[in-house]
């Protein structure tokens, strides 16, 4: 259990590192971490959780493959949007 975390860990650090690289080698090792965590069924941690799209399940790096925005209405919210699939999804931030 604590190799499959470390193993997560080192796969999604590859990931970032290679994500100004090579895309598909970013991709790829993303996608084994993920599926490393549920063939263990360990729980992503929330760091790692944000990296995927909630809607295509893709690994997005801010500013690369998504975009990252503050909204500026009454209740403060983070808009993050995927470029692949063009979803939108909101946190709130709490004041």
């Amino acid at each position: 259990m604590e190799t499959a975390k470390e193993r997560i860990d080192i796969l999604i650090d590859a990931a970032l590192y290679y994500s100004s690289i090579d895309d598909k080698l970013s991709d790829d090792q993303a996608r084994l971490a993920k599926r490393i965590a549920m063939r263990v069924r360990i729980r992503l941690p929330y760091s790692i959780k944000q990296l995927f799209c909630r809607q295509c399940k893709e690994f997005i790096i801010p500013g690369k493959s998504s975009r990252i925005r503050l909204g500026r209405s009454n209740t403060k919210c983070i808009r993050i949007s995927c470029y692949r699939c063009g979803h939108i999804y909101r946190k709130l931030i709490s004041a």
